[in-house]
């Protein structure tokens, strides 16, 4: 009896929302019609939840609202301009977008939880940088979600709204988005990874054809992002461009060999992410899993050459050169000498590091911590321009080691391409970082005649240690005079030519050789400055790390961190 009484409930409740949703939707919007839609205030110029919005064009497909304080202030003339703008781009989403990308990927929600077969598109001003994005909030009841809009909508930057090649491309991208939450979310009851997420959603430039003509490309602008940071993480999600420059050049590689099913299927499975692809690989009966492949694509990114090995190069042919440039690593030209390089890395990123110089037989030694599942490729180079691509085998302790006879005569180089391929799921931010090393070994002894070239060799080298001295002489006075006072923005791995990383720099200088024994002051967050927070972190451990459950240092200069360097800044302790 309580059994059917509690059908009887959920039967009345359902017909409710059945009954609300019909009146609710028999009401048709109106042009001019006048809303105050909830925003995500990480986006918002201003930071506001909510923003008042205007409708100004009624589509087959689309609802086109703009920012109504926004829309006030343009003059007629500049009014009719955007409207026709907003004609050709429903034009473009109507033939061309909508029908290729349902095609692909399957259909968004429809009618969806309004009721209505029209999708909402919501102009509005944006902080810098952001070209969009989609919020799932709105796809459910306010019931559920209060701040949900109750419709399938798309938020695009109201900066944009004149510039239709750019808005094609955005357009595209988030309705991906709005299919990815019908075909993962609503249907399979699973949630993306945002990394795979976010790859589908920008390989659809490609998909539409915008990107066969590669100048002024969205393929263009992740090569170039991608060429000035490639060693970002492919799961970690921070939110940068670098982040969706290394998910479309790897997807890229992906589709170019596994064909668009990898996309496609994986998206249609209750797994995610990495788990979703090798899913899909099994059932296709593909030989490799996502670590080989995410291996080969390390190797491709140097070599990039399909004579040698098709797995070791892209299809694409607007793709065809690109080519990295890895860390050159040198050892001395002649006489027995040694490297030992130390490297911090995240999962799923990749590492080129190159050994050029020395004369002799190499050895090169290969540590990390066991535990840890590292894959190492590496590339050897004749003097002939030849070359073979090798793979380290490590014990379970993560050491391994490579021998190279002659180097220097029949070889010229060596590229070590190690990545952390440990973790396999659950991506969802900020990812830890860990340790490894290599060490390089040169025995060969000099000719006599060398001698005299030796000792020429070591006085330069003198002198420049001199001159580099009295510059950084300079450079510290000129430093210290004018030493900065508080940090306000997040500092990571990779950011260049900063002011803001030139204060942390000179802060970490002024702890102490503990915490920042080369002292060097740059601009530039590299490794040496990365290991200088992790041991200040660990330093202030019980204020840094233990609020936010860590227990060893980071080398990421977030709130915490920031919170404390600037008490220090300001009280000196």
């Amino acid at each position: 009896m309580l059994l059917k009484k509690k059908f009887k409930n959920i039967f009345i409740f359902v017909f409710f929302l059945f009954v609300l949703s019909f009146f609710k939707n028999a009401d048709a919007a109106n042009l001019n019609e006048r809303l105050n839609f909830n925003v995500d205030n990480n986006y918002d110029a201003s930071a506001r939840s909510q923003v008042s919005a205007i409708l100004i064009k009624i589509t087959p497909n689309i609802y086109f609202y703009v920012e109504k304080s926004w829309w006030d202030l343009q003059g007629r003339a500049k009014q009719d301009e955007i409207l026709t703008n907003i004609d050709l781009l429903s034009l473009e989403f109507n033939n061309k977008i909508y029908p290729t990308l349902t095609s692909v990927f399957g259909s968004e929600w429809k009618p969806g939880v309004d009721g209505d077969d029209k999708i909402t598109v919501f102009f509005h001003s944006m902080k810098e940088g952001i070209g969009g994005y989609f919020r799932s909030d709105d796809e459910y009841i306010k019931l559920q979600i209060p701040d949900s809009n109750e419709r399938e909508m798309l938020y695009l930057p109201i900066d944009k709204i004149d510039n239709l090649r750019l808005l094609k491309i955005v357009l595209a991208h988030e309705f991906v988005h709005l299919i990815t939450f019908n075909q993962k979310d609503r249907m399979k009851g699973g949630q993306e990874e945002i990394w795979l997420n976010e790859a589908r959603a920008d390989y659809a430039s490609t998909i539409l054809g915008y990107d066969d003509f590669y100048e002024g490309s969205n393929l263009q602008r992740k090569v170039k992002d991608f060429l000035q940071n490639p060693s970002d993480s492919l799961t970690e999600w921070r939110e940068t461009k670098y982040d969706y420059a290394v998910v479309n050049l790897f997807m890229h590689y992906v589709v170019d060999h596994y064909g668009i099913n990898i996309l496609t299927d994986s998206l249609k499975s209750k797994l995610a992410g990495i788990q979703s692809i090798n899913e899909i690989l099994l059932k296709n009966g593909s030989k490799e899993n996502f670590s080989e492949i995410f291996t080969n694509w390390t190797i491709a990114m140097i070599i990039n050459d399909c004579l040698y090995d098709l797995k070791y190069c892209y299809l694409n042919k607007n793709l065809n050169n690109l080519r990295i440039n890895p860390t050159l690593n040198f050892l001395p030209l002649v006489g027995n000498s040694s490297l030992s390089v130390i490297n911090v890395i995240k999962n799923w990123s990749g590492n080129w590091q190159k050994i050029i110089g020395g004369s002799g037989d190499l050895k090169l030694e290969f540590s990390s911590s066991a535990g840890l599942n590292f894959q190492v490729p590496y590339i050897i180079y004749g003097k002939d321009n030849s070359y073979s691509v090798n793979f380290l085998k490590l014990d379970k302790n993560q050491k391994g080691q490579i021998n190279i006879k002659n180097f220097g005569d029949q070889y010229n180089s060596l590229i070590i391409i190690p990545s952390l391929q440990t973790k396999s799921s659950s991506f969802n931010g900020f990812e830890l970082t860990y340790p490894y090393t290599f060490t390089v070994s040169i025995t060969g002894m000099a000719p006599v005649e060398d001698h005299i070239l030796i000792q020429k060799l070591l006085s330069q080298i003198d002198y420049l240690k001199r001159q580099i001295a009295a510059i950084q002489s300079g450079n510290n006075q000129s430093q210290n005079s004018n030493l900065c006072r508080q940090i306000n923005s997040n500092l990571y791995f990779g950011i260049k030519n900063s002011s803001e990383v030139n204060c942390l720099q000179q802060f970490l200088k002024s702890q102490g050789s503990e915490i920042y024994p080369e002292g060097f002051v740059t601009g530039n967050f590299g490794n040496l400055t990365k290991l200088a927070v992790a041991r200040f972190q660990e330093k202030y451990k019980e204020e840094i790390l233990t609020p936010i459950g860590f227990k060893n240092g980071t080398g990421f200069v977030g709130s915490f961190t920031r919170k404390k360097i600037n008490q220090i800044l300001v009280n000196g302790k």
